[in-house]
């Protein structure tokens, strides 16, 4: 395991390369790129679940921390823009063939949550990814414009965000917001949150579980307004046509990705694609759960096995 960086325009996106036992550079290798969920960082599942999953199974991983996020650099700081994000997986891509040891024709993609939708969405121009994987694939966009699923939601929020960026232009310090908006689990039950997947974000990320220095639940509110009127899939049915495999737990909660995998699967003009919905898993099990990845896993190296080190 070795910490590296790569350039995406003027800064540095920082990453972690790992490989497999045995490695020899004087040979060439399978690359997978893995990406982190929205408001995650390279530490958490994408790296230390999938990553070093995929790297014990013959692969060398590259997982990374979204521009402006994490150690990466980039502003402006805490920063979900779609089309940062996807530039991202293209200049990870540069990074990995201008390694000896990588096959340039043998490189493919794992994301997780929104890591997933912007994967699948990158692929669909980015033809030197040669195989996807999704895991609780969530359209980041879809949830931006849902909101809290009141009426008028998203333009709502867009008028919020209108009159923050004047402040801002104006002089006012930037607005940074909560990812998830409660700090602990005692707070989603004074909201009476019962939410499934609420209740495991801030078990997640706000505990020991799965806490992380570099996921400190910041985001820019202004920058969301690109997502809310961007779709991880449009157009998934006319350029998405490498192997794709989809695996989401199945209970079903609200951040979507039970949907939005379904949606994923259905509407991709892959020829050779696959779906796996893991019984009795919810969308955080996937993240870190032995139980529920274990199985997912199952699937997926046999996948990238097969499309990727053959």
């Amino acid at each position: 395991m070795k910490n590296v960086t790569f350039k995406n325009r003027t800064w540095d996106v920082a990453a972690v390369i790992r490989f497999p036992a045995g490695f020899d550079a004087s040979n060439t290798y399978p690359a997978i790129i893995c990406a982190h969920p929205i408001s995650s960082c390279k530490e958490q599942t994408a790296g230390s679940v999938y990553a070093e999953a995929l790297s014990q199974a013959g692969f060398i991983t590259l997982a990374f921390d979204a521009s402006t996020q994490g150690e990466s650099g980039g502003e402006p700081r805490f920063s979900e823009d779609p089309a940062t994000r996807t530039e991202d997986f293209r200049c990870a891509v540069d990074y990995l063939v201008t390694l000896p040891f990588i096959d340039e024709n043998r490189i493919g993609v794992l994301g997780v949550c929104g890591g997933g939708a912007y994967a699948a969405n990158v692929a669909m121009t980015e033809k030197r990814i040669k195989a996807v994987g999704t895991v609780v694939a969530t359209n980041y966009g879809r949830m931006m414009r849902e909101g809290d699923l009141s009426t008028d939601a998203a333009l709502n929020l867009l008028e919020v965000i209108a009159k923050q960026r004047t402040a801002e232009a104006r002089g006012n310090t930037p607005l940074l917001v909560g990812y998830i908006p409660f700090a602990s689990q005692a707070e989603c039950e004074q909201a009476g949150v019962r939410d499934v997947d609420m209740i495991n974000a801030v078990d997640y990320y706000l505990t020991p579980r799965g806490q992380q220095p570099g996921s400190p639940n910041k985001l820019r509110l202004t920058s969301t307004a690109a997502a809310i009127g961007w779709d991880a899939f449009h157009l998934t049915d006319v350029l998405l046509t490498q192997p794709l495999h989809v695996v989401f737990g199945s209970v079903a909660g609200a951040f979507g990705s039970y949907r939005d995998g379904f949606e994923l699967y259905t509407k991709a003009r892959s020829a050779n694609k696959s779906l796996h919905i893991v019984e009795g898993a919810s969308h955080y099990d996937l993240y870190d759960r032995p139980e529920a990845t274990t199985k997912a896993l199952e699937q997926l190296i046999p996948f990238y096995q097969k499309f990727l080190a053959g």
